[in-house]
């Protein structure tokens, strides 16, 4: 008797932990119609929409980068992970913070895909960000940032191709210089784990922040786009230097070969088509 009333406290105890795991006010996730557009992900803290997302054509990677706030190289599983293709849209309770939402994410994706995963630590060949010997030529912010809301549209140009930007956030465009494509980056009251990322992407290898530089920054960044791994310092292409050489000869700062200790998630079970609703 006794072990059959330890065992029904157990089950209320945990049926009133899974009713408070944090959720979406309403959410809705679908397979998406067949179409050509790019994947899209707007809304959720930190942009101009907290209180509402709404995913279009995005694949379960996609997702899982997002909730659990990790690259793509961090995430292994079945190859349709990055094939199948879902529109999600879902009201977000007010408050919430970037932690809880990412939960809320977590929760539904476990919940409509039946998604089981677990973390391993792995090994990967990456970079430390370093300050260089003459010193960081970051500008400290005067804005109030960061802000990472979504343009409407495309940022006008100033006169050598940068996006011009009206308050706090970070953008990439590419123009031409001759013959030659290239990437102008202008950010706003940026802290250095905005350019990180964005390293990280470019390179599709993890990058680790060991400038010891903290606050907000502005910066700007003018490369020609060359293929993900390592590159020598000196590489250039016809319109500009390579990654590594502007962010030493531009922000006064260096990219160091490094082996780095990342989570990785290992999707052990997902099914394709998604709950009802």
């Amino acid at each position: 008797m006794l072990l059959l009333k330890h065992l029904t406290v157990l089950s209320i105890a945990a049926t009133a932990q899974c009713a408070q795991l944090p959720a979406f006010e309403v959410a809705s996730v679908k397979q998406a119609p067949a179409r050509s557009e790019r994947a899209r992900m707007r809304g959720g803290p930190g942009t101009g929409d907290e209180e509402q997302i709404s995913f279009t054509n995005v694949t379960l990677t996609n997702v899982l980068l997002r909730a659990y706030d990790v690259k793509n190289y961090q995430v292994t599983g079945p190859a349709w992970l990055s094939t199948e293709r879902y529109d999600i849209v879902a009201k977000v309770p007010p408050g919430t913070t970037k932690e809880q939402f990412n939960v809320m994410l977590q929760n539904l994706v476990a919940e409509r895909f039946h998604l089981a995963l677990h973390h391993e630590t792995r090994e990967f060949q990456g970079y430390e960000l370093v300050a260089g010997k003459s010193g960081s030529k970051l500008k400290a912010s005067e804005e109030l940032g960061p802000g990472s809301a979504e343009p409407a549209a495309p940022p006008k140009t100033d006169a050598n191709g940068f996006p011009q930007l009206d308050g706090p956030g970070l953008v990439m465009m590419e123009g031409v210089k001759g013959r030659a494509v290239i990437s102008y980056l202008t950010a706003k009251s940026q802290p250095l784990l905005a350019l990180v990322d964005m390293l990280s992407r470019e390179f599709r290898m993890p990058i680790v922040d060991k400038t010891g530089l903290t606050g907000m920054f502005d910066f700007k960044l003018e490369f020609a786009p060359q293929p993900p791994g390592a590159l020598t310092p000196d590489s250039t292409d016809e319109g500009g230097p390579n990654l590594l050489s502007a962010v030493q000869q531009q922000l006064g700062l260096k990219l160091t070969p490094s082996k780095v200790s990342l989570d990785v998630l290992i999707v052990d079970r997902a099914e394709k088509v998604p709950t009802d609703n």
